[in-house]
């Protein structure tokens, strides 16, 4: 009777630790607070993009090689290398959920249905999402760090059949950020680049 009392009270124990997926991904929202950078990765049918990312609430500042975007919660200033011009825009929300993590985060817990997953890299939680309605994706997978609660990985399938995964590393909390950071910097492009407005 004692032996089954204890086991009882260990499987009590062990449910009301366990983590649903919405509390999981509360955590990683939460985990980005404040000032955050990170290096990111993404890999395309198209090849792979590698940068670092800065964010600080709504806004964000991303740097790669042949893009670099800024957004100060209200504007965004996109350069590629495939134009060669900065386009000054006001995204939308499914255009920021594409590219701003928090943005992204925010809009998994409102428009997409959630599940515990098969974790397929170790020491990671893993969630299974899927649109509640019609959308340009078909599922997404996100891998969050057991440890830190930080988003390291989300994997994205589309429904004309191509995917492309984000991956999130050397995370830096408290990182030095100030109000310009987040604004278009002329000095990181090339001189003479045509700024576009498409507001």
């Amino acid at each position: 009777m004692k032996k089954s009392l204890v086991l009882i009270l260990m499987f009590v124990a062990l449910l009301a630790s366990a983590q649903t997926p919405k509390q999981m991904l509360d955590k990683a929202v939460a985990a980005l607070n404040g000032t955050v950078s990170a290096n990111y990765s993404v890999k395309t049918p198209q090849g792979t993009m590698s940068g670092n990312i800065i964010i600080s609430g709504n806004k964000f500042r991303m740097l790669s090689k042949d893009v670099k975007c800024w957004y100060d919660g209200k504007n965004q200033w996109t350069y590629s290398t495939a134009t060669d011009e900065v386009n000054i825009t006001i995204p939308t929300a499914a255009e920021l959920s594409m590219t701003n993590p928090m943005a992204a985060a925010q809009a998994f817990k409102t428009q997409f249905k959630m599940w515990k997953a098969a974790g397929q890299i170790p020491k990671h939680y893993a969630i299974m999402l899927k649109p509640k309605a019609k959308s340009e994706i078909n599922q997404v997978y996100l891998y969050i760090s057991e440890g830190t609660n930080l988003l390291h990985q989300a994997h994205f399938k589309m429904n004309d059949g191509t995917s492309f995964t984000i991956t999130l590393t050397n995370y830096k909390t408290n990182a030095a950020a100030s109000a310009s950071t987040f604004t278009y910097d002329a000095s990181l492009v090339p001189a003479g680049t045509s700024v576009v407005d498409l507001r």
